[in-house]
C-alpha cells in the first residue's frame, strides 16, 4: 500500500514555509562537516532553501584542512585559550588551505546535473571581503600573529547580494584596513554576521545531534539566560562551547533563534526548519516564546491540550462553553501559534486565596521548564491580585507541587466557596504555597 506520510509533512510544512520567505539564515559549517559523506545532502538542502526564497549566508570554518597543510609543510601547530596562533610564515599556508575549500563550496554549491536535486537551481554565490578583522593580539605573553577577531561586517554589501538571490559564502578570514588578513572562528564570523543581519535564524552544525547533557541527552532547547548560564558554571566546553558562545551572543544582539543540529544526518537543516520540534537544540532569545494571558481564540488549542489529560482522569473535564466563560482566568504558553501548556487562576478575595487549576503542559515540552515557567506567571498575577495563598489539589502529581515550595494541607483548609464544591470521590490531595 502505497504510503502518504511525505504528503502529510509537505502539506504540514507549508506554515513554515511561508514563514521562512524572504527571510535571513546564517548556517556555518565546519571543515569536518565538509569531509563528511553527507555534505552532498546538506548541498542540496541549501539549494532548495534557496529555490524557496530565503536568503542564505553561509560560513564556512577549515580547521581540519589548515591543519593537514600545515602537517603537509612540517609547521608546528600552536593553540592558546582555544584559537590557533596564525604565525606571519604560516599565513600563506592558511589562506591556500581556505582558498581551496572555497572553490570547493563553490563548485558544490554550482552543480545542476539532470535528475539530481540541483537541476536547473542555477545559484549564484558570492565571497568577499565582508568582514573586517582586528587582531587578537598578545594574550598571557603570547602573541596570536594573524589570528583575528571579527571587528565589522559589510551589511549592506552582503543585504545587496541576498536581494539578488545570491548565496553568500563567507570563509574564516578577515581583513585590516592595514591590509592585513586574519585567520578567524567560523562561529565567530556565523554569530556575529548573524546578529550585524539581524537575522532570523543562525544554524550552525556540529557532529553530535545538537548539545547533549552530561547523561548524554539531548538538550532540546535553552534560552539565552540559560546557555548564559552553563557557558558561566563551565558546563559546555570545547567545540560545543564555542557554538553555545556563538547561539548565546547572537540571540542576545537580537537574532530570535539559533539551532545547533548534526552534519551527519541526513534532512537535519530541513526537519530544523519545517517541522514544529525540529531536529537539535534550539536557542531562543528569551522573549522567543510567549506566555500570556489566554484569549478567546486560544480555546481549541486548550481543549485539544487537556482533552487528553481529562481522558486519563488527571484533569476535572471542561466543556468549550466553560473555557469560553473562564477564559479570563487562564493563561497559555505558546510556541509557533501552538499551545503547548496552559494554566487558570481563580481568585478567592474574601479570603485572599487563589486557586492554581486546569495545569496542563503538553508532552514534548515537559522536560524543558515550561511548567515552571508557567507557575511563576500564575505566582506574579496572585501576587498582583492580592493573593497570598495559593492552592493546588492535585491526584498524580504531588511531588512536583511539593519540589516547588507547596505544603500538603486538609480539605478543611480550602476557601469556602471551594469546599462546597470539592469533589470527594476523586480524592484529590491540597497542596498550599503561601506567597511572599
Amino acid at each position: 500500500m502505497k504510503s502518504n506520510e511525505w504528503l502529510h509533512g509537505f502539506r504540514h510544512s507549508s506554515p513554515y514555509i511561508n514563514a521562512h520567505r524572504g527571510r535571513t539564515v546564517v548556517l556555518t559549517i565546519g571543515g569536518d562537516a565538509i569531509v563528511h559523506g553527507n555534505l552532498i545532502n546538506i548541498i542540496h538542502d541549501i539549494a532548495l532553501l534557496s529555490s524557496l526564497g530565503i536568503k542564505l549566508v553561509v560560513a564556512f570554518g577549515a580547521r581540519p584542512q589548515i591543519q593537514t597543510r600545515l602537517d603537509d609543510a612540517s609547521e608546528e601547530s600552536s593553540f592558546h585559550r582555544g584559537l590557533r596562533v596564525t604565525p606571519e610564515q604560516q599565513l600563506p599556508l592558511v589562506l591556500e588551505a581556505i582558498g581551496g575549500l572555497r572553490a570547493f563550496l563553490e563548485s558544490r554549491l554550482s552543480m545542476g546535473l539532470v535528475n539530481s536535486p540541483m537541476h536547473n537551481a542555477r545559484i549564484r554565490v558570492s565571497s568577499g571581503n565582508y568582514v573586517t578583522a582586528r587582531p587578537v593580539g598578545v594574550l598571557d605573553g603570547i602573541d596570536f600573529g594573524h589570528t583575528g577577531r571579527v571587528r565589522r561586517v559589510d551589511v549592506a554589501g552582503i543585504e545587496k547580494l541576498l536581494e539578488l538571490g545570491h548565496i553568500v559564502l563567507l570563509p574564516p578570514l578577515g581583513y585590516s584596513p592595514t591590509g592585513d588578513a586574519f585567520n578567524l572562528s567560523y562561529e565567530d564570523v556565523g554569530g556575529q554576521v548573524a546578529a550585524a543581519l539581524q537575522a532570523e535564524k543562525l544554524i550552525m552544525y556540529t557532529e553530535h545531534q545538537g548539545l547533549l547533557d552530561d547523561d548524554g541527552q539531548l538538550m532540546r532547547e535553552l534560552s539565552a539566560r540559560q546557555a548564559s548560564d552553563r557557558l558561566a558554571a563551565g558546563m559546555v566546553h570545547g567545540h560545543d562551547g564555542d557554538l553555545l558562545r556563538a547561539a548565546c551572543d547572537a540571540c542576545v544582539r537580537g537574532v530570535r533563534r539559533a539551532h545547533i543540529i548534526s552534519y551527519a544526518d541526513d534532512g537535519a537543516l530541513l526537519e530544523e526548519l519545517f517541522t514544529r520540534d525540529g531536529s537539535g537544540t534550539l536557542v531562543s532569545s528569551d522573549n522567543y516564546e510567549q506566555i500570556r494571558q489566554a484569549r478567546v481564540e486560544d480555546i481549541g488549542g486548550i481543549l485539544e491540550l487537556i482533552q487528553p489529560l481529562e481522558e486519563q482522569g488527571i484533569l476535572v473535564r471542561r466543556s468549550r462553553e466553560m473555557l469560553e466563560t473562564e477564559i479570563g482566568s487562564f493563561v497559555v504558553a505558546e510556541r509557533d501559534g501552538t499551545i503547548v501548556g496552559c494554566a487558570a487562576l481563580y481568585h478567592y478575595p474574601d479570603e485572599s486565596a487563589g486557586e492554581l487549576s486546569c495545569f496542563a503542559v503538553d508532552q514534548a515540552y515537559r522536560r524543558a521548564g515550561r511548567g515552571d515557567e508557567i507557575l511563576a506567571m500564575i505566582e506574579k498575577l496572585a501576587k498582583g491580585q492580592g493573593i497570598q495563598r495559593l492552592f493546588a489539589l492535585t491526584t498524580q502529581t504531588e511531588h512536583w507541587f511539593r519540589e516547588r515550595g507547596f505544603q500538603p494541607s486538609t480539605v478543611r483548609e480550602l476557601p469556602g466557596l471551594k469546599l462546597a464544591s470539592y469533589n470527594a470521590q476523586r480524592n484529590s490531595k491540597v497542596f498550599v504555597k503561601v506567597l511572599a
